[in-house]
């Protein structure tokens, strides 16, 4: 058997487990619904395991498999199939989504143990998974919307989980709205899409786009920059960033799959799936790398001074994504891409190991009211120093190092890059070791504060150990120039990408560049040890100084963008919605509605359950026919 032809299987099968949850997990015991939903995504991991095997030993013609399931309308020749798309983008991300999605869902068991609607959780989060395959593996760009739409409803309903909560509700409500805008965005773009190629088959816009328009198109530029709308929007870049770290109202399980390791890299993975299309607006593409730059220094100043753990690993992935944006940008696409697989695995594991703390410390957010946890919880501590190493990019012995040097080289050395956009990712991996070994600092070492209260069980240890292990390991399979060149995974990964472009005078500065960021990473280490564990006074005099706080609730607050957004658009759009709350248009449906209701009420009356008043009815009734007929 052709072990492609499996491939149905990988988003089949959580989507079985969802209808199953939906319908009869009430029948299922607590464990059971928890281990049914983790081994509908294990056995898809398995699959992808296996299939990505065969690919590796024996590639499909073409490196690609196309599988059609069926037609899914045909309306005046445009006609998108339910169908799968299976080469090394797709299966890279079809491996990260399986792989971190099943050891998220077995911490779940653990996590969701006591709490109530679990069956809804692990629905929800079966749901999330299919949607999400059906975005990497879709042959065309409608497939991909929808599974686009029914990962940002799956967002909506799990970031308010925990409904009874209005602020819940509230960051839920938020993050749909915000990510609608982005959405609208990409469907105008698609919209544009057909009109030119009256297909959105992704392999022949890809093939057709080159030949019809010339780079630098207008319809290219139009297309691309509304598609990118929609990546900013999914990946909470800017302009579009604000509604991330309101989604860590959610279980903790659900920040590290969606918010982290999936959902939120779904931008990337579409510009790197349509990189044909950018290559062909050049002035887009650019724009892309600037975004990318300018979020990831505004997102890493904003964590660097956030108390709520989850926030600062909120603002942290928004950083990262960041990165593959800017990586992106500069057209080092396999770049972007390994370095998304690794901040899955190490983003994933940080958030984790944060919701075991929280529990922990009796749901405690705030890391300056941990401390001393490393000897209370060594499990956690060491897993969570592996995955900060990494996010941190801590040199030689963590996989963060060696996709965030790749970022980094490119964005000096190509042809679409810059001296600029290599400063911004240069100050931000400081400033990314800073907050990050500043989280580690005041919530592991020093003086314990609160009891423990719960110590994980193996349940959480386990998904704990393999991340940690990965975000060491992980990075070794693609080793830079200076490390002996041992690249398979751009080998792999570029069957699909074109070659990056090198400034050749600038390709000998890749050692230079490679010292520079590891002396930064360690200097940054250095610096939050001795800013928050040998001399915390100074921060904190600091922070009293009117500058310093200001500054301070400037950058907690995210830049003031919630506030520039309220008073801009949500006061006015309120205000306005006031005024027009009554007007003509209202009236006179008003009117309709009301009219009906009197004459309503008038055959109410005759309705009243007395057989007298029938009877007379009848009576009167025969009365009145009778003089009609004898004097009319």
């Amino acid at each position: 058997m052709d072990v492609f032809q499996l491939l149905w299987l990988i988003p089949a099968l959580p989507f079985f487990s969802f209808l199953i949850l939906s319908l009869s997990g009430s029948k299922f015991s607590r464990t059971g619904v928890g281990v049914f939903a983790t081994l509908s995504v294990g056995i898809s991991a398995l699959i992808t395991l296996i299939i990505g095997i065969q690919f590796l030993s024996s590639p499909p013609a073409g490196h690609f498999y196309e599988q059609t399931l069926w037609v899914w309308f045909d309306v005046a020749g445009f006609k998108p199939s339910i169908a799968f798309y299976l080469d090394p983008l797709s299966l890279v991300f079809t491996f990260v989504v399986t792989f971190v999605s099943f050891l998220i869902h077995w911490y779940s068991i653990g996590f969701m143990k006591t709490e109530e609607g679990h069956v809804r959780f692990f629905a929800y989060m079966n749901l999330f998974v299919f949607s999400m395959l059906m975005l990497v593996l879709a042959n065309n760009l409608l497939l991909l919307y929808l599974g686009w739409e029914g990962v940002g409803l799956c967002s909506f309903l799990l970031i308010g989980f925990w409904y009874k909560d209005p602020y819940n509700c509230y960051a839920a409500r938020k993050a749909f709205i915000v990510t609608r805008i982005g959405d609208t965005a990409m469907m105008i773009g698609l919209l544009m899409l057909v009109k030119n190629f009256n297909t959105l088959d992704i392999a022949s816009i890809l093939t057709t786009a080159p030949q019809t328009w010339s780079p630098g198109a207008s319809q290219a530029f139009w297309v691309t920059i509304l598609l990118l709308g929609g990546a900013v929007g999914k990946s909470a870049q800017l302009p579009l960033q604000t509604w991330l770290p309101d989604a860590m109202a959610g279980p903790s399980p659900v920040s590290a799959l969606i918010h982290a390791a999936t959902m939120v890299t779904a931008g990337v993975y579409l510009i790197a799936r349509t990189h044909v299309l950018y290559e062909l607006a050049p002035a887009v593409q650019t724009l892309v790398a600037i975004v990318g730059a300018a979020t990831l220094l505004i997102a890493g100043f904003s964590a660097i001074v956030q108390r709520d753990i989850k926030r600062v690993l909120a603002y942290s992935t928004i950083s990262q994504i960041g990165y593959m944006f800017l990586a992106l940008g500069v057209g080092a696409w396999s770049a972007a891409v390994f370095h998304f697989m690794i901040h899955a695995f190490f983003k994933s594991l940080l958030f984790l190991s944060a919701g075991v703390v929280i529990i922990a410390m009796h749901h405690e957010h705030d890391i300056f009211k941990m401390g001393g946890l490393r000897k209370k919880m060594p499990v956690v501590f060491w897993t969570f120093l592996f995955g900060a190493g990494a996010l941190a990019a801590i040199p030689l012995i963590t996989a963060g190092f060696y996709s965030k040097d790749e970022i980094l080289f490119f964005a000096m050395a190509s042809t679409k890059g810059s001296t600029w956009l290599w400063l911004a990712g240069f100050v931000g991996a400081f400033i990314t070791s800073v907050y990050t070994f500043r989280m580690v600092f005041v919530a592991f070492f020093g003086e314990q504060k609160h009891d423990i209260h719960y110590k994980p069980g193996i349940s959480f240890k386990i998904p704990l150990i393999i991340l940690g292990i990965l975000s060491l390991i992980a990075g070794f399979i693609e080793l830079p120039h200076t490390f002996g060149h041992f690249t398979p995974f751009s080998d792999f990964i570029n069957t699909v990408f074109p070659a990056v472009q090198l400034i050749p005078e600038k390709e000998g500065l890749e050692l230079t560049l490679q010292i520079s960021t590891a002396i930064l990473a360690l200097f940054g280490v250095f610096l939050a040890w001795q800013l928050y564990m040998k001399r915390p006074q100074m921060v904190a005099r600091f922070k009293e100084t009117g500058f310093g706080k200001r500054l301070n609730d400037f950058l907690f607050s995210g830049w003031k963008f919630d506030w520039l957004y309220d008073t801009f658009f949500v006061k006015p759009f309120v205000w306005l919605s006031k005024i027009d709350k009554s007007d003509f248009v209202d009236r006179i449906y008003g009117g309709v509605a009301n009219l009906n209701l009197y004459f309503n009420k008038l055959l109410s009356a005759t309705q009243n359950g007395n057989v007298r008043s029938y009877v007379l009815g009848v009576a009167l009734g025969a009365v009145i026919a009778l003089t009609i007929i004898l004097f009319l």
